[in-house]
This record gives structure tokens, sequence and C-alpha cells, in this order.
């Protein structure tokens, strides 16, 4: 189906959301049409965000918003759906139109698989009708069920769309890019001659499967490092309860600035705890690259004042790699928790593998090598 024939169904006039690979037609159509609009188009940090935002949409307009997401993102909507949206409570209409990752019977990654198992059990929890759309629903269909939803809306409750892989298409294509030079992949790389045997925990998405390449390409053990394969917005809660309980190991995480910007008061309490011995590298392309390349708000904010407000005893910024293994080095030799904001450029190779061991091995491996 055509992304602008299911959007002109719907008949929303405001749209707000999290990007997703399963969604990049919709994604790209949005970023064609709008751009980033605050009347029309918003890029939230995260799930709960984008519902709070439709709400408030809602509030001064009177108008029905609609909320993409991954699947993954459902549970970052349970509290603002149950507590906020649901009609026990303000009754706020929304229409959910969500990816639809590990779909049972299609293979995925594996932080995918579970969470598709129980995409549409979640939705009936929360009281949210739904509706499956594949590469075979018409547009008939579909005003059919708006028809059926409408009733729904009307009075305050929420609906949602289940995309599949492949179900809505978008002729134009968009370009995402920004001015900064240095390759993500080639970054890693430094990183991993700095680290030598510190332990690396690293974010969702193609930076974790380039360290997995890297560590490959190098003859390397991948116990050195823990990929988070999932869980966007951890990587930093992840490394910080590894740091503390290793206090005598450099501990190092490999942040994107997707992941740092969904939950960003994890830094925060990093800075809070202030672990000696934690290095918190954020590589900032400014867009949310592993799901499409929509732009993320890092490139108009401030991360390393954030971070030195936050209590990062050593924060720097760099965007060259001669100026990145000067930092690294500082890093590695100082004893203060430390934070590097990497500017990177937008891409990565088309042949970009993907990890060939089990999340459990890693996690098997890793711990075994923590705890020699």
């Amino acid at each position: 189906m055509k992304v602008e024939d299911f959007v002109s169904v719907l008949g929303c006039d405001f749209y707000t959301g999290v990007p997703d690979s399963q969604l990049k037609a919709l994604c790209n159509y949005l970023m064609n049409v709008y751009g980033i609009d605050e009347k029309h188009h918003v890029i939230a940090a995260n799930e709960g965000n984008c519902t709070a935002l439709a709400a408030g949409y809602h509030l001064a307009t009177g108008k029905v918003p609609l909320i993409y997401m991954q699947n993954s993102g459902e549970g970052n909507i349970i509290n603002p759906v149950a507590s906020l949206l649901n009609d026990k409570v303000y009754a706020i209409p929304a229409i959910f139109v969500i990816g639809w990752r590990g779909q049972p019977g299609i293979h995925d990654e594996p932080q995918h698989i579970y969470q598709g198992q129980i995409t549409c059990d979640l939705l009936d929890l929360m009281d949210i009708q739904n509706f499956t759309i594949d590469k075979d629903t018409t547009v008939d269909e579909i005003k059919e069920v708006m028809r059926r939803y409408d009733s729904l809306l009307k009075s305050g409750k929420q609906v949602a769309f289940v995309i599949k892989k492949g179900a809505l298409t978008y002729g134009e294509k968009i370009e995402y890019k920004n001015d900064n030079e240095m390759i993500r992949e080639e970054i890693i790389s430094h990183i991993v001659k700095m680290t030598g045997e510190n332990p690396i925990v690293s974010t969702t998405g193609k930076a974790s499967r380039e360290l997995f390449e890297i560590r490959e390409r190098n003859n390397q053990s991948h116990k050195y490092d823990f990929l988070t394969v999932g869980s966007m917005g951890h990587t930093s809660s992840i490394a910080l309860g590894v740091a503390i309980n290793k206090p005598n190991k450099k501990i190092w995480c490999i942040d994107g600035d997707g992941s740092a910007l969904m939950h960003l008061g994890a830094i925060a309490v990093v800075g809070n705890v202030n672990p000696s011995n934690l290095v918190h590298i954020v590589i900032n392309n400014e867009a949310h690259e592993t799901v499409g390349g929509m732009p993320t708000v890092a490139n108009t904010i401030n991360l390393i004042e954030i971070a030195k407000a936050c209590g990062y005893g050593y924060v720097s910024s760099v965007d060259n790699f001669e100026d990145l293994d000067i930092e690294l080095e500082k890093a590695k030799d100082n004893n203060q928790l430390s934070f590097i904001e990497i500017k990177s450029s937008i891409g990565a190779r088309e042949d970009l593998g993907r990890p060939t061991t089990t999340a459990i091995e890693n996690k098997e491996n890793f711990m075994e090598f923590l705890n020699k």
C-alpha cells in the first residue's frame, strides 16, 4: 500500500514518534512532506515522550494525533497510555502506527523475538484495538477499519495499526547526511586499539555490529565486549552497573546520540554515582541511523555541557582522529568519570554483518572475562 493512501485515510494532521526501519516509508514521507515541523511532525526522544506530546496536541486542538514507533517501544508507552490516555483517566484518543519487528515465523534479531511474540498481546492488554497491515491489505480495508475505529476515538480510546515488513511503500528517496567527516566504524577501531583488554559495553544497532566485525578482523576475542542488542537508551546504565562492581577495571561505554537522548536522565545518575573508572563515549551522528537516518536533536543541543552539569569530571568533544586519539589516551590514563563526544558522519558499509554469536554466548563470555 502506498503510504500516501494510508495517511490520507487516517486523516491526521499531527505526527510524532520514534523512527523504525519497518516504517521507513512513513518516516521518509513525513520528512519529505513536513521535515521537522512542530505544527505537524516532531521526532521524540522516546515513545513515552511522543505519547505525552500527542496528548498535549489533543488537549490544545481537540484533534486525534498519530504516534509512530517500533514495537520495541511499547514498553515505553505503557505508563502514559495507562495513566494518562486511558478512557478511565483523561480519555485522550490517539492512533498508534507500530512497526512489527520479530513477527512470529519471520527471522529477526534476538532482541526482537520475544517482543514480536507479545506485540499484539500488549496492545490488547492496554485496551488498544489493533489491526495488522501486510502487503495485501487494501485501501478499502483501511477505510472500513477506520469507520469502526471512529466511535472508539470519539469515546476517548486509542487504536493501533501494526505494520508488517514491506506493507507500506513510498516512491521518493530521502538522503540523510551531515557535515561530519569521521566514519563510525573507523572511530570504533581507534577505540578498540586504545582500550586493549578493557571491557566495552556498546549500544544497540550498527555500533555493536561494527565492534563485532572489528574484533573479527583483528582476530581478537569477543569476550571483552557486551553488545547491547536491544534496550535502546540503557547502555550507559548497564556500563554503570559494571563499573560500580568492577572498580579496578576501566570500563568503556560506546553510546550513540539517539540512545543517550532516549533516556537522558541516565547521564544524571551516572554523574551522581561518579565512578572514576567509567569512560562514556557518545558517537554523535545526529541521526537515528540504524533505523533509516532520521535526525535526532543532538545537532542543536550541547551534550558536553549536559555531561558537565551532571557531574562528569572530564568532558571533551572531537571531530577528527588526531584529537580523538589524544582524548582516548587521556581518558585511559586519568582517574575520573569521563565523557567524550565524537562527531561522526552518517553511513555504514552495505555489507555490514551481524554478530554470529548468540546473545547468551555474548553474556556468558563477557561475565567470565569480568570475573577472572
